[in-house]
């Protein structure tokens, strides 16, 4: 029985094991490449690309041959297949034939939108992609915050030990320890919002990922901002040719071009070809075997041009090209246009952490110590070593905000250009 229970509980350890090792190692790509697995919007758009796959087949072919049954000069005094000699009964087969070309360059419309379809999944992917990194950065962000709350709530405590001592010896007010004490509180109700804020993250992220709301997200540590330095113009060099949005512009004009080529072949004469094959019976009236007909018919269709409907199916396809291109450029244009905020915000980013760590940190932090030192021999207030904790609380946290933002602000450069610019974990 013994060696059972222990049985039990190695395989149940090895499993728990098993299981923490796997959400411990699972990073940002990971959840990235779950989400973009599970998306039913990924699934959808897959089903529409065997739907625009399976319709290119439709009409785009011959059409199916006709076959006729009849008889022909069937005299009304008798029904008899003997009694006239031109009475017989005809089997014939027909076949209408487009212009030579048209049906290729039908295809040609309908297979276009298999690649305007591939280009919509992976802009999708790329926008996932970003939604995912962007609350995987914000959860980071917030869990930062926590931390440094609580070990602001801890700072605050050593602070308070210190004005009761203070306070038992007459050197410090009963007011010091109530602001103490309400700065506390304080902090607290801020991490009570930060840990609201931190599970609503994890809801919206595994919502992404299917899981259930409270499922565990474990983060990696903020990381300091490395320098990132690509012009506007080679981001608008990349996302020509990776942003699948883009792609997916040119394929419409390109199918715009192919919808003009089908269009011209209505000038063209369509073919129909006929045979026909009449067979005629024995005359018992005249006792003569009569001989078999077999007809051929060629027909050709006349395309006039009524009223220009002809004529506008050519013009139309031809707006719809200008359309797409002046689609493509006004793409172009926003994306010149968001390339150079993003980049402007980066620079500013980059040059805050430098000022941050190098100067505002440094400086809190010596602000602080002087501080307790200035309050326990009485030169300055007690409301100075609050302010001075509060500084440092606030600062660091501008600090983790900077790195996120810095992030975040790579990941929108990637989902604009199409391309990811930087390895993440």
């Amino acid at each position: 029985m013994n060696s059972r229970l222990l049985m039990l509980l190695i395989i149940f350890l090895s499993f728990v094991g098993l299981q923490f090792g796997q959400e411990k190692n699972e990073s940002l790509q990971d959840l990235i490449t779950e989400a973009t697995k599970v998306s039913p919007r990924i699934k959808m758009l897959q089903s529409k690309f065997d739907l625009a796959k399976s319709n290119i087949e439709i009409g785009t072919n011959l059409p199916d041959p006709v076959l006729t049954l009849g008889l022909v000069n069937m005299p009304t005094n008798s029904f008899s297949f003997t009694q006239e000699p031109m009475t017989g009964k005809i089997v014939g087969l027909s076949q209408a034939i487009p212009f030579p070309g048209a049906l290729s360059s039908a295809s040609n419309v309908k297979a276009v939108d298999t690649s305007i379809v591939g280009q919509e999944t992976l802009d999708l992917q790329n926008k996932i992609r970003e939604d995912v990194s962007d609350l995987y950065y914000s959860i980071q962000v917030i869990r930062e915050e926590i931390k440094l709350s609580r070990e602001s709530i801890q700072l605050l405590n050593q602070i308070s030990n210190v004005v009761k001592r203070k306070y038992e010896v007459g050197n410090a007010s009963l007011q010091n320890i109530i602001q103490v004490e309400v700065q506390i509180t304080r902090v607290k109700d801020k991490l009570e919002s930060l840990k609201g804020k931190e599970r609503s993250a994890i809801a919206k992220l595994n919502a992404l990922l299917l899981r259930r709301e409270n499922s565990t997200i474990l983060t990696g540590k903020i990381t300091p901002i490395i320098s990132y330095n690509v012009k506007s113009d080679s981001l608008l060099k990349i996302a020509r040719l990776n942003r699948p949005l883009l792609q997916k512009i040119k394929f419409g004009e390109l199918k715009a071009q192919f919808m003009k080529e089908q269009a011209e072949y209505s000038f063209y004469p369509n073919f129909k070809l006929g045979l026909q094959y009449s067979q005629r019976d024995y005359s018992a009236k005249t006792g003569t075997n009569f001989t078999d007909f077999l007809s051929v018919v060629v027909g050709v269709t006349i395309p006039i041009n009524y009223g220009g409907n002809k004529t506008e199916k050519v013009n139309k396809a031809i707006h719809l090209q200008s359309f797409y291109n002046n689609q493509y450029n006004s793409a172009l244009q926003d994306l010149q246009h968001s390339f150079g905020n993003i980049n402007g915000k980066i620079s500013e980013l980059e040059n805050r952490e430098i000022l941050i760590t190098k100067s505002l940190l440094p400086q809190a932090e010596q602000s602080y110590k002087a501080s307790i030192a200035d309050y326990q021999v009485g030169k300055i207030d007690f409301v100075n070593v609050i302010k001075a904790e509060n500084d440092i609380l606030n600062i660091k946290t501008e600090l983790a905000k900077v790195r996120v933002d810095y992030s975040k602000s790579i990941s929108q450069l990637e989902y604009l250009s199409g391309k990811q610019l930087t390895s993440i974990e």
